[in-house]
């Protein structure tokens, strides 16, 4: 754990990302241990369950170190983090002198044993152990027991650290830490081999993603002279309607052997069996990778419909007629075991067709292709996108590799302008980080009557981001000054700013107040020229909603819900 601590606290130092790769480095070379495997799991941003619930926890320490709840709360509300709340009021003399116990006794020993005991059992322990750790070992505990470790890098610049560190190339690393890992030894000895021929896994490739067209110019349909001049000729693009599903990977191996993986590396075979049996009818050595859609009659169905498979492992008859999926393939990596990820886009996607078409199943079929004679053409054609059920345009370099990550200039999406509603900012909570002593996080409402201003306000929807932070800063002041009512760190406020609020998609949902669960709702501007009474309707918003779904968040710390 010290050394873990050490190398957290020389990332937390410097915001320079090659000093960042450097201790990263450092502490990898010729490493083979199995705390190296959980460092570089941490790191890579994958957590532990929770093993402890965080109000416990808070509960815990403020007993032990002798502050009422409230001030608990305040001192959690003015840092902005609950790890480092209690590594700072746990600050006691004495701490971090008992002998190191390595990163992988923690996890796999410490942390595990506390699943069997009754909670005064978990307390003695857990208490016991913050006494004895420095500050920010007493952090990164609190962070693994609460399944909320974050480390301040991207899983990129882990890539470069280990390629640096195993003296191999960062393809290679990022494909054998693709997929689900276990901590250990063995993996370890795995990832800092040396490269050989002919690896093959059925873990899937490290994916392709887009780069928003905005970052080149405008958003809207009138861009398209801007994007003409930007990326030249129309006829060296493949344009294709941007799906609104879950990104996947299609892996098909031999023996039958067949996976498919999502986009946060998560396995989803058994959730799609659909998919799976269509699957059977390819080759082995074959690499998809496509959208998974909710789908019937050749059109895509509501994202919220798609959300009664997520999370499913037990499909029922009736789940599986009502959400039916398919798999829309964009790309093809791996045809007969050979990797296809170097040639351009023009052969990988003629060899798609063919392979696709000789299956012959309608649960995978091709990406449509959005033929355009100019960009202006193509502008027309985006406009449609929101009939069709579809977030917008991808364009693609038809003479690219397929590259993994974000890559300039060689993906880019052109979405349609989303959907808003304007809400009345109710509540108010701190944010975290940076924002840790600002009221950042907002809670917006709409009117429950008949038309606007009527009836009561009833809360639909939070968002963090989309002020700049002269906004922010002027709305935190306002709210200190409005505020009318507290529930832990949440502050009740006076119901008089609006705000303009973005989502992607909105469906019926009876785990949520209003009825309705918001998909991305994110500030457009705040509208300082409306009046609370002007801001939307929940029967509004109910029209537009579609299936059921949508997820309810976990109570805050102390707080009455």
């Amino acid at each position: 754990m010290r050394e873990f601590a050490a190398l957290f606290d020389a990332l937390d130092a410097t915001g320079s990302k090659a000093e960042k790769i450097a201790a990263m480095a450092s502490c990898f070379a010729g490493r083979r241990d199995s705390s190296a495997a959980w460092m570089l799991y941490f790191l890579s941003g994958q957590r532990l369950k929770r093993t402890i619930s965080a109000r416990a926890l808070a509960r815990w320490v403020a007993d032990a170190s002798e502050i009422p709840e409230w001030l608990f709360r305040d001192s959690y509300a003015a840092v902005g983090d609950l790890a480092e709340t209690i590594s700072l009021l746990m600050d006691v003399r004495g701490a971090g002198e008992a002998a190191p116990v390595m990163l992988v006794e923690w996890v796999e020993d410490r942390l595990s044993s506390l699943r069997g005991m009754d909670e005064s059992a978990q307390r003695e322990r857990v208490l016991g152990w913050l006494s004895e750790l420095e500050r920010t070992e007493r952090f990164l505990l609190v962070k693994m027991m609460t399944g909320a470790m974050r480390v301040g890098v991207s899983k990129g610049l882990v890539i470069k650290a280990v390629a640096q560190a195993a003296e191999i190339p960062e393809t290679l690393v990022a494909e054998r830490m693709m997929g689900t890992w276990r901590p250990s030894e063995a993996f370890m000895a795995r990832l800092m081999a040396p490269e050989s021929e002919g690896e093959t896994a059925i873990g899937p490739r490290p994916f392709a993603l887009a780069s928003p067209i905005e970052e080149l110019v405008g958003a809207g349909n009138g861009h398209a002279a801007e994007i003409a001049a930007v990326l030249g000729d129309v006829g060296g693009w493949l344009m294709e309607w941007k799906w609104d599903g879950i990104r996947a990977q299609l892996i098909r191996r031999a023996g039958g052997a067949t996976a498919i993986w999502s986009r946060g590396e998560e396995v989803m075979t058994e959730r799609f069996p659909e998919i799976l049996a269509a699957a059977a009818r390819l080759p082995a050595g074959t690499v998809l990778d496509g959208e998974v859609l909710a789908w019937r009659d050749g059109r895509p169905l509501p994202f919220a419909t798609m959300q009664r498979r997520i999370g499913r492992t037990s499909l029922s008859a009736r789940v599986l007629r009502e959400a039916p999926v398919a798999m829309i393939a964009f790309d093809l990596l791996e045809a007969a075991g050979e990797d296809l990820r170097a040639l351009p886009l023009r052969e990988r996607r003629a060899r798609l067709e063919v392979l696709i078409a000789a299956a012959g199943s309608e649960r995978l079929s091709v990406s449509e292709v959005v033929r355009a004679g100019s960009w202006e053409e193509a502008a027309a054609l985006r406009g449609d996108a929101r009939a069709r059920g579809v977030e917008g345009l991808m364009i693609k370099a038809l003479d690219r590799e397929y590259v993994a990550g974000r890559v300039r200039g060689a993906w880019w999406k052109w979405k349609i302008e989303p959907r808003t509603f304007d809400g009345v900012l109710i509540y108010a909570e701190p944010g975290h980080g940076r924002r840790a002593g600002l009221l950042t996080d907002y809670t917006l409402a709409v009117w429950d009557g008949a038309t606007a201003g009527t009836g009561k306000l009833v809360p639909v929807a939070k968002a963090y981001s989309g002020l700049t932070d002269a906004e922010l800063g002027a709305m935190d002041a306002w709210i200190r000054a409005h505020t009318t009512g507290r529930f832990g760190v949440v502050r009740v406020v006076e119901p008089r700013q609006v705000f303009e609020i973005a989502y992607e998609g909105i469906a019926r949902s009876t785990r949520h107040r209003g009825g309705v669960a918001v998909r991305f709702p994110r500030i457009v501007r705040w509208r300082k020229d409306k009046r609370a009474e002007e801001a939307e309707t929940l029967r509004a918003l109910t029209a537009l909603a579609g299936a059921a779904g949508g997820v309810d968040r976990e109570p805050g710390l102390f707080t009455q819900e």
